[in-house]
């Protein structure tokens, strides 16, 4: 992880990204997952370096599946040459937060995303990012493995945020109404987020840890007997334009725009959604001005999801609505299924003491998840 110094000065050397790069090369360092880089200016020099350790894939003894660049400075050059290293690297998740595009650089960076079936999860919050980027984020989802979207704090608006769904809400209505018994498959054994991606970001909490990587290697382990050895799953996720996590909040979506954005056709569309896509677990709309016919909308399309027995979806939006129709919303919405494990039975008085001790711990523990859990937020 590489900050910027807070009290640096002139007379301070700056924080450089390629001895940490050169030192993993040297060193056969095989431990590192995430490489994080907040509040840099990156050099061309840099960025090639990073660039070229990206397209090692297997090569490296370094597998790096999380790279973070937060509130980073990059010149056009950088970009572009990070852009065409996307296209060759193992990468899982991608956070770029707080970096401002351009339309070239945005160019640079969704054409190394394109096509890019091993991406799974895309951060772009806080961007700059305006409406005529959601065409292009549109593409980049129908053709690759992202499933994880999250987009807070941009200026998609209406228009931008319509032509992103649209292509992944027609595909969701094509599979619901080809395939009717879905549904009940999904309800019958509901895969979990975990199950379609995998990977992690570290400043990025929300974003589900799994690894189906480490499970098959514990699976190998245990049938092998031998837990020193690494076993790496290759896999590709499938391209498409389905989303799992999709968080849109705070991107201006309203009726008010200049343009007069098409609110009505946008919620059109996340109903849309919402109703068929048997893939989607998280939509995020909180700190967009829908209005009440929007909020009406979309809380009789989450009924219809429960009618139909899709897999539960935990929806977000702005508490500016009807108290009755954000309250229905909320319930209707996901909630989190904490379960007690049972106390086994024990047979000496020694064991019992221990584990009513442990249980008496584990109350109190749950007894302070339950009152944080109180505070939500959204209400």
């Amino acid at each position: 992880m590489l900050v910027r110094a807070g009290n640096s000065s002139a007379s301070t050397l700056p924080v450089s990204l390629e001895p940490l790069l050169m030192t993993i090369r040297d060193e056969g360092y095989t431990l590192g997952k995430e490489i994080c880089i907040w509040g840099l200016q990156l050099t061309n020099p840099e960025i090639a370096r990073l660039a070229l350790f990206l397209e090692q894939k297997g090569h490296t003894t370094c597998p790096v599946t999380t790279l973070e660049i937060i509130d980073c400075k990059m010149d056009l050059w950088s970009l572009g040459r990070l852009g065409k290293a996307l296209q060759f690297s193992s990468l899982h998740f991608l956070v770029l937060d707080y970096c401002k595009f351009g339309n070239e650089e945005l160019e640079s960076i969704f054409s190394g995303l394109e096509s890019n079936r091993r991406l799974q999860g895309l951060s772009m919050r806080y961007c700059g990012l305006g409406p005529q980027s959601g065409p292009r984020l549109g593409s980049v989802i129908s053709h690759s493995g992202i499933c994880e979207l999250r987009l807070d704090g941009n200026h998609l608006q209406s228009s931008g945020a319509l032509a992103l769904l649209r292509p992944i809400a027609e595909y969701a209505e094509t599979q619901g109404k080809d395939q009717p018994t879905l549904a009940l498959l999904h309800a019958g054994n509901p895969l979990q987020p975990s199950e379609v991606c995998r990977g992690a970001s570290s400043t990025l909490s929300q974003i589900m840890k799994s690894s189906e990587t480490l499970t098959a290697k514990r699976t190998s382990q245990k049938k092998s007997g031998q837990g020193g050895i690494k076993k790496q799953v290759k896999s590709l996720a499938q391209a498409g334009p389905w989303i799992v996590t999709l968080c849109l909040a705070d991107n201006s979506i309203d009726g008010t725009g200049r343009e007069g954005e098409p609110l009505l056709e946008f919620t059109r569309t996340v109903t849309s959604l919402i109703k068929y896509s048997t893939h989607l677990r998280e939509m995020d709309l909180g700190n967009n001005v829908l209005g009440e016919t929007a909020a009406v909308d979309i809380l009789e399309a989450l009924r219809v999801r429960k009618t139909g027995k899709l897999p539960p979806l935990k929806v977000t939006v702005t508490p500016r609505i009807s108290s009755d129709t954000f309250r229905s919303i909320w319930k209707l919405s996901k909630k989190s299924n904490r379960r007690r494990k049972k106390k086994k039975k024990v047979k000496s008085s020694a064991s019992a003491q221990l584990s009513s001790s442990h249980q008496g711990a584990q109350d109190e523990a749950w007894a302070s998840v339950e009152i944080n859990g109180a505070f939500d937020p959204r209400v």
